[in-house]
Formats: structure tokens, C-alpha cells, sequence
């Protein structure tokens, strides 16, 4: 599956920066990670950490999936409204999730100086505003759910949205103090830098071909016919595990970004904002490190990549009127196109623990609009389940839930 067109700015702007072997004899771990994007690397960090000797394999170059075509917004916002998930799978949960993907910035943010990133990471404020007039009760009960929860919010009329932001035809909306963004690209090659040099091995180009689950260790077998026989496998390969998985868990779809040419200073006020709205699909856009505004949306059921692809031109249109409807004066220079794949899960929650039908195994599948945070949050999980234990959330991101 191609998880990715066009040119996605971060592979461009970055290109080559760390090229790894293919496998090319058998090997023995502890744990084998499937999926060199951001999750796998993420997982392989916390795997190295605990002590445990890890090999991660991909069947592309690493990150160059989709990881290589994320939008890099960290936000603690599942898609799913709090009172909403509150409602389908009880507060205190709901609220434990929305406290997972908080802490997950602060754990990005304590990660980046650990292994001394520059990949531009920033903490930001989330506005996210009411698109249409019948938007706004679902938001303000939105706005009170979080406040309960202890959330640090605001609620912003249209006319402090239109004097802080610049944004008109809203009808005002939810500010929070908790937010970031990325180089999700850039940060997950320094991750795999810093712990190739501590023992995490690293194969690229390297494709599982089947899983013979035994006992007490599996025997994975790649097309090259190499072994590596791993004591667990973590999968993080994201909505692929759709092709691996037979029941119907996740809804494939495709999301649309471009990026404009270099203007720090015209995109100044909302240089430390995320921003996203109601609307269905939304819309949604964050500054660059280098001084670009970042737009994305016209989300579509994704059926192939030939058809999503074929889409780039309209949906560029349709995302720049959207900018339009409520930034009439916004004169917007697209420098890049391109078009990403992403899982949508009933809840909105990711798929993180075990399926009985692989032994000795994990799934750690970060779907979502903010699959990145997600995966944060799988880096305890998974460490709590190599020790045996349960995670509170264990319960609401498992398979069959």
C-alpha cells in the first residue's frame, strides 16, 4: 500500500539523511519492531531504554511512509469530541485518554531535549473554532467537558477570534494552552541515530514475508529469506494492519495538505497556534519551523492510491477556497502538494496491546488525527506489557473492544 504522493514537504526539505543495509543473515533479539516510521521508532527508543535487545525492519526506506507525509500537529484533541467519547465509553476513561495525548506533548518535548533534536518542535495554544452557526452548542458543551476535566481552556467569541487570528465567519470556539508541532520526518531519523549508536539495530528494505508464532518466541521470515528469531514482535505498521488483520477495525481514508512559500512574518500571528475547525471534513493548519504556513483537509474515503492521487489538483482548489471563506484577504503561494493515508477508528481511539491471533505479539497502531501522540502514549504501554503488566488504558484500545 502507497502511503503517500506527490511531494510531501518534509521528505523534501529534509532528503537523505540516514540510509540503512537491508538484512543479510539471520539474527536473534529480544524484540523485533515491524515499521521504521515515527510509531516503530518511538517504540524501539522506549525498547532500548528498558534494556532490551531490539532489531526494527521496514520494507521501504525508514520514515518514508507515512511518517514522511504527516501534517506534525500534536494535539491532545481526539477526533472524537470529549463529551462524545465520555458518552460512548464513560468519563473517567475519556478523560484518561485526553490526559494520555496532553502528557504525550510533554513527553515529546522532554524526548527532543534528550536526544538534543532540532527537528523544530514548539509547544503551541489549539484553536479550534465553530465553522457553522449550528456547530456551536456541541462546541460550548465540548468547551464545559474539558473545563470540568481540568483542561486549560478559554472559550473565544467570533470577534476575539477574528481580532486575534485574523480568522472571520466563525462562530467562536475553544482555545487551549496545550498543543505542539514537529519534523515528525527529521525527529524520527534522530531517534534511530541515537539509539543505533546504543544497540538498536536497523534494517531497511527489508520486508516480512510470515510468522511462525511458537512457544515462547517467534521465527520471522523476510522475502530475502533471513530469519530473526525475537522473543516478542511490537507491530507499528500503522494502517497497513489492515491488510494483516481480517476483521474490520479501522476505515481507510485520505487526508490533502499543501504548504506555502517562505513568509515568517505574514503568518506571525498564529505562529504559536494550531488551528482546526468543525467543518466535515475540517480544515486545519500550523506554521512551519522555516516560516511557511501548512494547510490540510478535503479528507476522502481512500480506496487506491491512483485515485487519491488523482485528486491532488481539485482538492488543492477546494482547500484554498476553504482558506478563503475565512481569510478573504489571504494571498497564499503553494510551494507543495501532497496527499496522506490515515486510519479512522468508531471511537476515535488507537489500537494499541495484543490480538489473539498472533502469539507472542503487540499492535501498536496510533490512528487518528493524532496518530503521533498516540504512539507517545504506546511507548508505556508497550513497556508496561514487556514487564507483564496492565496499563489503564489497556481496556479501551484493545482489539474487540
Amino acid at each position: 500500500m502507497d502511503l503517500k504522493s506527490n511531494e510531501p514537504f518534509w521528505l523534501v526539505k529534509n532528503g537523505l539523511i540516514s540510509s540503512y543495509p537491508s538484512l543479510k543473515d539471520d539474527k536473534e533479539c529480544d524484540v523485533l519492531i515491524i515499521g521504521g516510521g515515527i510509531t516503530g521508532n518511538l517504540i524501539a527508543h522506549q525498547m532500548i531504554k528498558d534494556g532490551h535487545k531490539t532489531i526494527l525492519i521496514d520494507k521501504r526506506e525508514i520514515c518514508n511512509g507515512s511518517t514522511s507525509a504527516t501534517t506534525s500537529m500534536l494535539q491532545y484533541e481526539i477526533d472524537v469530541p470529549l463529551y462524545e467519547l465520555s458518552e460512548m465509553i464513560g468519563e473517567k476513561p475519556a478523560i484518561q485518554a485526553y490526559k494520555a495525548c496532553e502528557k504525550s506533548i510533554t513527553d515529546i518535548a522532554d524526548l527532543v531535549k534528550e536526544i538534543k533534536s532540532r527537528s523544530g518542535f514548539r509547544k503551541k495554544q489549539s484553536l479550534y473554532f465553530a465553522a457553522r452557526k449550528k456547530d456551536v452548542d456541541g462546541l460550548e458543551r465540548e468547551y464545559e467537558a474539558r473545563r470540568l476535566a481540568g483542561f486549560d481552556v478559554e472559550w473565544l467569541s467570533a470577534k476575539e477570534i477574528e481580532r486575534q487570528f485574523e480568522i472571520v465567519n466563525s462562530y467562536g470556539g475553544i482555545l487551549s494552552k496545550s498543543g505542539g508541532s514537529i519534523d515528525a520526518f527529521k525527529f524520527s531519523h534522530e531517534l534511530l541515530r541515537f539509539n543505533e549508536k546504543k544497540g538498536l539495530e536497523i534494517f531497511d528494505k527489508t520486508e516480512l514475508k510470515s510468522v511462525k508464532y511458537l512457544k515462547d518466541h517467534n521465527l520471522a521470515l523476510t522475502t530475502s529469506g533471513f530469519t530473526i528469531k525475537a522473543k516478542k514482535i511490537i507491530y507499528c505498521i500503522g494502517y497497513e494492519a489492515k491488510e494483516l488483520i481480517k476483521e474490520d477495525f479501522v476505515d481507510l481514508k485520505c487526508t490533502f495538505a499543501i504548504v506555502s512559500e517562505i513568509n515568517s512574518e505574514k503568518f506571525k500571528n498564529i505562529e504559536h497556534t494550531l488551528i482546526w475547525n468543525t467543518d466535515e471534513p475540517y480544515l486545519y493548519m500550523r506554521s512551519t519551523d522555516d516560516g511557511r504556513l501548512l494547510i490540510g483537509g478535503g479528507d476522502e474515503e481512500f480506496h487506491n492510491a491512483e485515485k487519491r492521487d488523482a485528486l491532488l489538483g481539485k482538492k488543492e482548489k477546494e482547500i484554498l477556497r476553504n482558506l478563503k471563506r475565512i481569510k478573504p484577504d489571504e494571498h497564499f503561494y503553494t510551494d507543495f502538494v501532497w496527499a496522506g493515508t490515515f486510519g479512522e477508528t468508531k471511537d476515535g481511539l488507537p489500537y494499541i496491546g495484543e490480538h489473539q491471533n498472533f502469539k507472542n505479539s503487540y499492535f501498536v497502531c496510533g490512528f487518528g488525527g493524532n496518530g503521533i501522540t498516540f504512539s507517545v502514549t504506546g511507548m508505556e504501554m508497550a513497556s508496561a506489557f514487556m514487564k507483564n503488566k496492565k496499563h489503564p488504558l489497556s481496556e479501551y484500545f484493545k482489539f474487540g473492544r
